[in-house]
């Protein structure tokens, strides 16, 4: 089996290109029409890597297929970087359920000929074993985008992680999971609002030590089951823990923020997303900042 792979301990996220901030409209907006220019995109990321980071943690957005390209012809410019390809990107199948009907739109992503048309010609209702077959060809289709690049982690998005714990259809994980690690050879990586009851459905289907990317923060932002839970599997359950949504859409102070997820154990990695080089500079210093005091005040002995 591959070794389990150690996400760096700073990660670079990509909502402030696509539009997306949880606290406001008006900047989300903003940000969406400065970055309708690939050339801003770029820019950013490589303020990024020369701050050091390595590993971009991002949508599958069509957009980012460009990036990916651009990534692709420049590889002795950033001959050690990584992606983390997180999906899928909601608002594409959305849009596409939406102008199509659910059918026609599963036929755009998946491959002409294939499971779903010969199911539907025969008028077979489609199966548990179908279903795993089509997660496999929609992971697939997402995944083309990175061909070439080093995808160490690929990440299943909250929206459908936690869908699929709602609706119990808790061995689409151990799919999505094996289907990564044979075809990629990658770790499976989930993103939750509910990392309690994720971590206890991934155990039962014997997945372990899983990484885990979600919202961590002192004030329990879109933390279902709130501070407490979330403290209490960080302290008690084997994971690799990332954290996301660390300041709380700007609710708390930057070092405030940080010293307090960086105290807590288990977690190793920060995903964040900025538009700015001093942005950029000032969170990875105050993230390596907390780490050392962290590491400093391990090195103590008890007594």
């Amino acid at each position: 089996m591959k070794p389990s792979h150690t996400p760096d301990r700073v990660l670079f996220g990509d909502n402030q290109f696509f539009g997306v901030n949880h606290m406001s409209e008006e900047k989300a907006r903003a940000q969406q029409m400065r970055f309708q220019d690939l050339q801003a995109i770029l820019d950013v990321l490589d303020a990024a890597y020369q701050e050091g980071i390595r590993t971009f943690m991002c949508t599958t957005h069509d957009r980012v297929s460009e990036i990916c390209e651009h990534f692709r012809n420049n590889t002795a410019k950033y001959p050690d970087y990584q992606f983390y390809p997180c999906m899928p990107y909601a608002h594409k199948y959305a849009n596409a359920v939406t102008e199509h009907g659910m059918i026609d739109a599963l036929r755009l992503f998946l491959p002409e000929g294939g499971l779903l048309s010969g199911a539907l010609k025969s008028g077979l209702a489609l199966a548990q074993k179908d279903v795993d077959a089509i997660l496999r060809q929609l992971i697939d289709a997402e995944m083309k985008m990175f061909h070439g690049l080093n995808t160490p982690v690929i990440f299943i998005q909250n929206v459908i992680t936690d869908l699929l714990l709602g609706l119990g259809f808790h061995g689409l994980f151990r799919t999505f999971h094996d289907h990564v690690r044979e075809a990629y050879g990658a770790e499976a990586g989930f993103i939750t609002m509910n990392t309690p009851r994720l971590l206890d459905v991934l155990e039962a289907q014997g997945i372990a030590n899983p990484i885990i990317c979600s919202n961590i923060n002192k004030i329990g932002f879109r933390m279902c089951g709130g501070v407490a839970a979330y403290e209490k599997v960080l302290a008690e359950r084997p994971f690799r823990p990332i954290a996301m949504s660390v300041l709380a859409s700007g609710a708390i102070g930057p070092r405030e923020a940080i010293d307090y997820v960086c105290d807590l154990p288990q977690v190793q990695s920060i995903v964040f997303g900025a538009s700015s080089r001093a942005n950029i500079r000032q969170t990875k210093q105050l993230i390596d900042q907390a780490w050392a005091a962290r590491t400093a005040s391990e090195a103590v002995p008890a007594g």
